[in-house]
């Protein structure tokens, strides 16, 4: 049994289209691994035959096809992009089994494959195998023409979707876009127009087969075959020239990530080639524009991560995009993808503004402004020391518990490093740390704690401390309370947690502060809390923000705290704090505080 593939040449754009595609792709794959650093390209030899590939395999099938991580933030997004997806790739899956159950294992052209409706009209089939294959094959496009009536539905009215903004498109975006939209009702239309003349439909293309026969001449049906197989073929073809360069590069580019991120390849404070992996497998769905605050609270609607990945990729970011965020994570714990964006906005302020050092730190040598001994150590941290009652807190915490106590920085002393750095001075943050790390070595400590969640990260992240526990004073102060070296009294208050970006999100620190709390009052969770906690708006992190905004989103903020009907808010940030307090009619105490005065 054979069919003539050069029946018709209405393929022609179909082919075109592959060629382009998978050449374009090749050479960008290529590239970009090419120019990955040895240690990188280390990783991918150790790891390519290990388990990990296995778990790669496993995470592709469960985010690229099926999207689980969408599905957890919005359900009806999640079958949208699932049933294209997935949808599309069943599609492909039996209908390569289809022509080989006809055709036996003879060498076929892709588009047999794709075409194979129109190429195997004249064929004599089972009727069995036609009955279970074009219904299959039905119920799969309908699958798929469903998530097209939800893309659309999408974009003409988001908030039908869960979703208040969608993204605004270049114009490689625009063409794809429209021509994957009409991918697929075309493909209706042309199978039903050749179930029309050889009545060889399922239920759905059979069905309006039959709907065309009543109502057309079988000479117009003939010639609307003809058209709608050639306008099908070049909406494929004009997808798959679009597609290496529009969003929908994401199709592909995502599953290689999950590979490379499964051998322990990461973005880095310079940007590197692995970062084109991650730019390019976005799919610029838009999930992460509501959740950003500019966006929500101060107006600020061109920066949010969709754009910034948007911009960087066509090399066209400039220093207020990049600047122009708060780095709180919030975009970053919603993507569907897992993009790290938070490292690469960090890089490319690398690229931006980082310039060396040179001798400006050269008076960082010798300086040692610490007090006390023990092999406790307290690092204040810059913004501690501008919340002078934090520090009077845990000092009346130490006392309690017969600590005895190093203290850093509390006659002042020198940054921690991460503002100078999340602005993207990368060398001059070395400076610091360096500075620090010798400090630390040289007074003998066991344990650093610190009472700034920014100054932690950075400890935790960038610091080089073998030997020396890094706690913040939530973990600490917990810690002393189980271990009853620490005596709490209850109190009939009623206090509402926030969550500060860096101690939450940067860190995965949520359960400490919230027993303390509640070891002392009642604790109240405000509606976006742990992983979807707002943040204060003060970040040290956006050099681009101007004080008016920074208030309105504190602001909200505090309107969010305030319906939790709490006396007082707690956090655990010494920057937090002053934002939360500009933006709320409470008292907003640091959770040393609230433990200081109900020590017993």
């Amino acid at each position: 049994m054979h069919f003539d593939l050069h029946t018709n040449p209405f393929a022609i754009p179909f082919t075109i289209g592959c060629i382009v595609m998978f050449a374009v792709l090749a050479y960008k794959y290529v590239r970009w691994i090419y120019r990955l650093p040895k240690s990188d390209k280390r990783l991918i030899r150790k790891n390519l035959f290990s388990s990990k590939s296995w778990r790669a395999v496993c995470e592709a099938i469960s985010e690229s096809l099926l999207h689980r991580r969408i599905f957890r933030t919005n359900p009806i997004l999640g079958y949208m992009h699932m049933s294209l997806a997935f949808g599309w790739f069943l599609l492909i899956v039996v209908g390569f089994i289809e022509t080989v159950a006809y055709m036996g294992w003879t060498p076929i052209p892709l588009r047999g494959h794709v075409f194979f409706k129109f190429y195997s009209r004249e064929l004599e089939h089972s009727a069995l195998w036609q009955s279970v294959f074009t219904n299959i094959m039905d119920a799969l496009l309908l699958f798929v023409l469903s998530g097209v009536a939800l893309a659309w539905l999408k974009r003409l009215y988001s908030r039908m979707m869960g979703m208040r903004r969608t993204t605004r498109h270049v114009w490689g975006d625009r063409v794809a876009l429209s021509a994957l939209w009409f991918i697929f009702p075309l493909r209706l239309i042309a199978e039903s127009t050749t179930s029309a003349i050889w009545h060889n439909g399922g239920f759905l293309t059979g069905s309006l087969g039959e709907f065309i026969d009543k109502t057309l001449s079988f000479e117009a049906i003939w010639h609307l075959e003809s058209v709608s197989w050639f306008i099908y073929a070049l909406a494929l073809g004009v997808f798959f020239c679009a597609m290496p360069f529009s969003r929908y590069m994401h199709i592909f580019t995502e599953v290689p990530l999950i590979f490379l991120r499964k051998y322990g390849i990461k973005s880095d404070v310079q940007p590197k080639s692995f970062d084109h992996f991650q730019i390019e497998a976005c799919s610029r769905c838009g999930i992460c524009i509501d959740p950003c605050q500019l966006q929500r609270d101060a107006g600020i609607d061109n920066v949010q991560a969709v754009y910034y990945l948007r911009d960087r990729r066509y090399n066209m970011l400039t220093a207020e995009v990049a600047d122009n965020c708060l780095m709180c994570g919030r975009c970053a714990e919603r993507c569907p993808v897992g993009v790290d964006i938070l490292q690469l906005r960090q890089n490319s302020r690398y690229t931006l503004h980082n310039s060396p050092s040179f001798r400006r730190y050269n008076y960082l040598q010798g300086v040692d402004t610490s007090t006390g001994s023990g092999r406790v150590g307290y690092f204040a941290g810059c913004m501690t020391l501008l919340s002078p009652r934090i520090m009077n807190a845990m000092e009346r915490i130490f006392k309690a518990a017969n600590e005895e106590v190093w203290w850093a920085d509390k006659n002042g002393g020198v940054c921690c490093g991460r503002p100078i750095k999340l602005t993207g001075e990368v060398d001059a943050a070395q400076e610091m740390v360096k500075h620090n790390t010798e400090l630390f070595t040289k007074h003998q400590i066991t344990t650093l704690v610190t009472s700034c969640p920014i100054c932690l990260k950075v400890f935790k992240e960038d610091y080089n401390l073998p030997g020396i526990e890094i706690l913040h004073h939530s973990e600490y102060i917990d810690r002393l309370i189980q271990n009853g070296r620490l005596k709490v009294a209850q109190n009939s208050g009623k206090y509402t947690y926030h969550d500060p970006c860096e101690l939450g999100r940067g860190c995965g620190i949520y359960d400490e502060p919230r027993r303390i709390i509640e070891s002392i009052g009642v604790l109240l969770e405000p509606t976006e809390t742990r992983q979807q906690a707002l943040c204060c708006g003060s970040s040290i992190a956006n050099t681009a923000i101007n004080d008016e905004k920074q208030l309105k989103i504190a602001t909200s903020l505090g309107q969010t705290l305030e319906a939790t009907g709490a006396d007082s808010i707690v956090t655990a940030c010494p920057l937090c704090k002053k934002a939360v307090k500009r933006g709320s009619r409470l008292a907003v105490l640091d959770l040393a505080e609230i433990v200081a005065d109900n020590l017993k």
